[in-house]
Parts: structure tokens; sequence; C-alpha cells
């Protein structure tokens, strides 16, 4: 079975399907090679990258990888750090010394409370859990909004190419969005109709992953929702 490559379409494979034929293509996430065809692993979004083939997950956990920029919750608090919560297999942990600001040693929770919400990165990925930092741009607590969870996996459908349709979701909602790749977002608009505004075009993204002309049918949806809006 041979089918015509195509950088637009988003085509859901399956399981042991043949997805293209041909040595010049490369098997890549998703994918293996048996012979000259390239054959599906997991259930995904077909995608291509010149010539390397992959799929993209429609379902699964988070696989926490060093460098990832994440939202995390803390849960406990202990003399030198934060006990966290990552959507992880793994337990996690922020240390004081990874807070690129002066914070109270004798009053952890001034700074970070159990309950609060925090973006971070991850630094290392030991056998006894994940350390985390908020020594980088962009990384700290985050004060107010809505938190929602997504798929991990269509985390880069929602920030697009270049991230170009999260920019878009912001341009349209104006809220400040952060998404975590274990698939935690945090949404901060104006007001609260903004924030609702902005995570039902997120919802909207996560829900049509699959479809093509995307970006499209974003437009269409975010138009009509700000009539709806300018109407209240």
């Amino acid at each position: 079975m041979t089918k015509e490559k195509n950088e637009e379409e988003r085509q859901i494979i399956v399981p042991g399907e043949t997805i293209i034929s041909g040595d010049e293509y490369l098997p890549g996430e998703g994918t293996r090679r048996e012979g000259s065809d390239i054959v599906a692993e997991r259930y995904g979004i077909l995608e291509y990258s010149g010539k390397l083939v992959k799929i993209i997950p429609l379902s699964g956990v988070f696989i926490p990888r060093r460098g990832n920029v994440i939202i995390g919750q803390v849960n406990d608090i202990s003399f030198n750090g934060w006990m966290t919560d990552i959507n992880a297999p793994y337990a996690s942990f922020l240390p004081v010394m990874e807070v690129p600001r002066f914070v109270d040693k004798n009053n952890l929770s001034e700074f970070l409370d159990i309950g609060d919400f925090f973006c971070a990165k991850i630094v290392a990925i030991k056998q006894k859990g994940i350390d985390l930092t908020l020594d980088d741009r962009g990384l700290g607590k985050l004060e107010d909004g809505i938190i929602i969870f997504i798929n991990p996996n269509k985390v880069p459908r929602v920030i697009g190419k270049e991230g170009s349709m999260i920019k878009l979701i912001k341009d349209e909602t104006n809220c400040r969005i952060t998404i975590g790749q274990n698939g935690l977002v945090w949404i901060k608009g104006n007001t609260v109709d903004d924030e609702l505004f902005a995570k039902k075009a997120i919802l909207f993204v996560t829900e049509r992953s699959f479809i093509h002309g995307l970006t499209d049918k974003v437009k269409e949806f975010l138009e009509k929702e700000k009539k709806l809006l300018e109407k209240k």
C-alpha cells in the first residue's frame, strides 16, 4: 500500500498500517521500516517533516524530559524546597537554590504555598524523582487566572507551527497563556469571560487536532464567539 505525501494532510493512522513506500523516506517517531515500507507503531496523526515520517500520538501520558517547560502545583513544603505535582509518573521537587530571587528559608510558603501553581523547567531526571528550576526567563509563580488540562500529546497542535496557533488565540482573546508540556495550561485575562473564551478556543483545537485546515476553522470559531460576547 502506497500513500502520496501531502504535508497538509491530517490523517489518522493505526498501528501496523503501512504509511508510505520508498527508500527515500525515513522512519521517525512512532514508525519503523519494513523493507521499503514505513509502518506505524502507534495510533495517531500522520505528519511529514521533509522526508521524515512520524506519528503524533492522540493519547498517552506525559513522559518528562530534561529541558521540558511544565506547569506544576505545590503539594508539600520541606526545609529546602517544595514537593510538587507535575502530572508525571515520578515525584518532582523544586529546591530553594533554583529560585533566582531572595526567599526566606524560614518561611518558604511566603513565596510558594501548598496549592499554588508555577511554571518551571525540568533540569534533571533521577532515580528518586525529577528536579525543577525557576532560573530561566518566563518561569515563576502563576497568580490568578485559571488552570485547565489537555492531553500532553496535543500540546504541539495547540502551540502550532512556530507558535502560530497559540498566538492567534492570545491575540483574539486578550489573554496571557502559558502551556506546559505536561498538559497543564494557565490562562489569565482581563475578565473571566476572556479566560473562558480562551479555554473554549484551546479545547476547540484539542478536540479537532486531526482536522485538515484547522487554523481557518479556529479563526471562524473565534470570530463567531467574539460576536456572541459583544452581544452580552
